[in-house]
């Protein structure tokens, strides 16, 4: 068996290379301590929530994931 190609993505901005497959839910969960308040977006498209597993990340996406802060 090959290994994944890696791919480049930009997450919030910056540049990561990461191993072919990855999937946005396994994005976020590296990311953020707390996926409870948090949503995702892909090349500036929201991902539901129940979607994150089945969303394969290619090459060159654009990442942006959000968390919802309390405060007045």
């Amino acid at each position: 068996m090959t290994a994944a190609a890696t791919i480049r993505l930009t997450v919030n901005g910056e540049d990561r290379s990461l191993p072919g497959g990855v999937t946005l839910a396994q994005v976020v969960t590296e990311l953020s301590a707390a996926p409870s308040g948090v949503a995702a977006a892909v090349n500036e498209a929201v991902v539901p929530r129940s979607q994150w597993d089945a969303t394969v990340l290619a090459d060159a996406d654009r990442v942006e994931i959000l968390t919802a802060v309390q405060g007045g």
